[in-house]
C-alpha cells in the first residue's frame, strides 16, 4: 500500500503542470532527459522511466487524441497539413504532440484548481519517497521556536493536559490564516480545553507532588478563570482581536507548561547502565551565560536603555530527551568549567573555545530522543530523509548542542558546545537543517535571542551558573 507521502506527492499543484507536462512527453519521446532533479546541492533526483518495459506507447496518445475529439478540442480529420496524415495512430501522435499536449496540461490545471486529483499512471516513478517528503515538504511541522519545542518535549504525565495543549496549539495555526480568520475554529478549540480542564479537575491536581500543591492549584485557577486565561482567550476570539489571540494564547500554554513541568518529576526511562554513575539531570534547569564583547564594545539588548557593558543569555537545559548531556553541562557549570572561555564565531553557529580544558567534561555517546520514541538512541544519529525527526529539533535559532568529538562522529565533544544559528534560507524546503539529527541537542536559548547575532570570535563567557534546577541535577 502505498505511504501518505507517495499519495500527497501525486497530487500536482497547478505550478507544477509544465513539469508534468514534459514527464509525459519523455513517454513519447524515448530519447529525451528521463532524470529530474529534486536539489542539486544533495544530488537527490529521482528517475522518471518512460515506460514500465522501455517500450513506447502509441495507444497512450491515440486515446488521447480520441479524448480530444470527444471534448471538441480536436476534429476527427486530425491535422490540417495532408502530409502527416500516414495513419490513423499517426495522426493521433502528432496531434498530441503538437496540440494536445498544451490542451491537455490545461485540462489537468482546470480540474486541479475545482478539486486536487491523483494523476496515477501518468508517470511510473513520480511518488516522492517518504524520505524526501519529509526533508523537502514545505509543510513539515518541526517546532519553529525554542518555547514551542521545549513545550512539546515535556513529558505526558496526565493525558488530559496534552490533549488540552494539543487543542489550544492547533490555534497557532489558524491564526496564520490571512484575512477571514476561522475564529469559529479557535472557539471550539478552547472550548476543548476548557472541557477537557473542568472534567479531569481531580486527575490534573493529584499528578503535582505534594510541595508543588499550591503553586500549581494557583496556576490551574488562573488558567480556569484569569483574563490570562481560558476566559480572557475566548473573549479575544469573540472580540475577533488577534494580536489580544496571540498574547493570551501564548500565556494559557506557558501556564500549561508549567503545570506539565511539576507534575513530571523525574525520568520515564532507565539512562544505559554504563552510565547511571554518570551526572545527569532528571528534568529541566536553567543557567545564566554573562557574555563580555572582547574589543570592549558594547551589546545592544532588546529591552532597549542604552548600549551594555554585559549581555545575558538564560538557557533551559532539558534533560527529559538528554538527561546525560544536559547533566554534563549543568555539572560542568556549576563547577565554574566555562567562566572566562572564549566564542568563536562561524556562519552558522557559535563554539566555546575548549581547546584548554581537556578533562573538564565527560566523554559521552551522541543522546538524542526520535519523536514518538520512549527514551532516547545513544551512539547513532538520525536519518531525517527515513522520516525521523528528534524531540529537540536543531532547526531553531537558539538550539545549543554539542560539538562532536575529534575521534569520533558517534561520542559528542566532553566539554565544547554551540549556539545554533538556524537560518531557514540555508535549510532545505522543509525548513529542516541539513545537520537536523546529527547532535546532541540539549536546551534552547530563551532569553537573550538578540545578542547572539552580536556575537564574534574573540568574545567571553564571564561567568556561567545555574539559576534554577540544581535539584533536578544527580552528581
Amino acid at each position: 500500500m502505498a505511504s501518505a507521502a507517495c499519495i500527497a506527492s501525486k497530487v500536482i499543484p497547478v505550478s507544477q503542470i509544465s513539469s508534468l507536462s514534459n514527464s509525459i512527453h519523455s513517454k513519447l519521446n524515448p530519447n529525451s532527459s528521463k532524470t529530474r532533479c529534486i536539489d542539486p546541492r544533495r544530488g537527490s533526483c529521482l528517475e522518471v522511466r518512460s515506460l514500465s518495459n522501455g517500450a513506447r506507447d502509441v495507444d497512450f496518445p491515440v486515446k488521447i487524441g480520441a479524448f480530444l475529439r470527444a471534448t471538441g478540442f480536436a476534429t476527427a480529420d486530425g491535422p490540417s497539413n495532408p502530409k502527416h496524415r500516414t495513419s490513423d495512430a499517426a495522426a493521433d501522435v502528432n496531434l498530441w504532440q503538437k496540440q494536445g499536449g498544451r490542451v491537455f496540461a490545461l485540462l489537468l490545471a482546470t480540474l486541479q484548481a475545482v478539486a486536487p486529483i491523483p494523476v496515477d499512471g501518468l508517470v511510473d516513478e513520480w511518488c516522492i519517497s517518504p524520505a524526501e517528503a519529509v526533508l523537502y515538504s514545505p509543510d513539515t511541522k518541526v517546532p519553529r521556536s525554542a518555547e514551542v519545542a521545549l513545550r512539546r518535549a515535556i513529558p505526558a504525565v496526565n493525558v488530559s493536559m496534552k490533549k488540552m495543549q494539543e487543542s489550544l496549539e492547533d490555534i497557532f495555526y489558524l491564526l496564520r490564516i490571512p484575512q477571514r480568520k476561522p475564529y469559529g475554529s479557535m472557539d471550539s478549540d478552547v472550548k476543548k480545553a476548557l472541557k477537557l480542564a473542568t472534567d479531569d479537575k481531580d486527575a490534573i491536581l493529584a499528578a503535582l507532588p505534594a510541595d508543588q500543591k499550591e503553586k500549581g492549584t494557583q496556576l490551574y485557577n488562573d488558567l480556569m478563570t484569569a483574563k490570562s486565561g481560558f476566559p480572557g482567550l475566548l473573549d479575544a476570539i469573540e472580540a475577533k482581536d488577534a494580536d489580544k489571540v496571540s498574547i493570551r494564547l501564548a500565556s494559557s500554554l506557558d501556564t500549561i507548561a508549567q503545570l506539565e513541568v511539576m507534575q513530571a518529576t523525574g525520568l520515564a526511562f532507565l539512562l544505559p547502565k554504563e552510565y547511571q554513575g554518570y551526572p545527569h539531570l532528571t528534568g529541566r534547569a536553567v543557567a545564566e551565560f554573562t557574555l563580555e564583547k572582547g574589543d570592549g564594545s558594547t551589546f545592544t539588548v532588546a529591552a532597549g536603555g542604552g548600549p551594555q557593558p554585559v549581555g545575558m543569555l538564560e538557557v533551559v537545559l532539558d534533560g527529559y530527551s538528554a538527561p546525560l548531556t544536559a547533566g554534563n553541562v549543568a555539572d560542568m557549570i556549576q563547577r565554574g568549567v566555562y567562566n572566562g572561555v572564549k566564542l568563536r564565531t562561524t556562519e552558522q553557529a557559535i563554539l566555546s573555545d575548549t581547546a584548554d580544558l581537556s578533562g573538564a567534561g565527560r566523554e559521552l555517546p551522541i543522546e538524542i530522543l526520535p519523536s514518538g520514541e520512549f527514551q532516547p538512541l545513544y551512539r547513532t544519529t538520525l536519518n531525517v530523509q527515513d522520516g525521523e525527526l528528534p524531540v529537540l529539533p536543531l532547526s531553531v535559532y537558539g538550539a545549543v548542542a554539542m560539538a562532536h568529538n575529534k575521534t569520533s562522529e558517534d561520542f559528542s565533544s566532553p566539554s565544547q558546545f554551540f549556539f545554533y544559528l538556524y537560518d531557514r534560507r540555508n535549510s532545505g524546503l522543509g525548513g529542516l537543517s541539513f545537520e537536523e539529527g546529527q547532535f546532541s541537542v540539549f536546551g534552547y536559548v530563551t532569553k537573550g535571542r538578540e545578542l547572539l547575532s552580536q556575537l564574534k570570535t574573540g568574545d567571553v563567557i564571564k561567568e556561567a551558573k545555574l539559576v534554577s534546577g540544581t535539584d533536578r541535577l544527580v552528581q
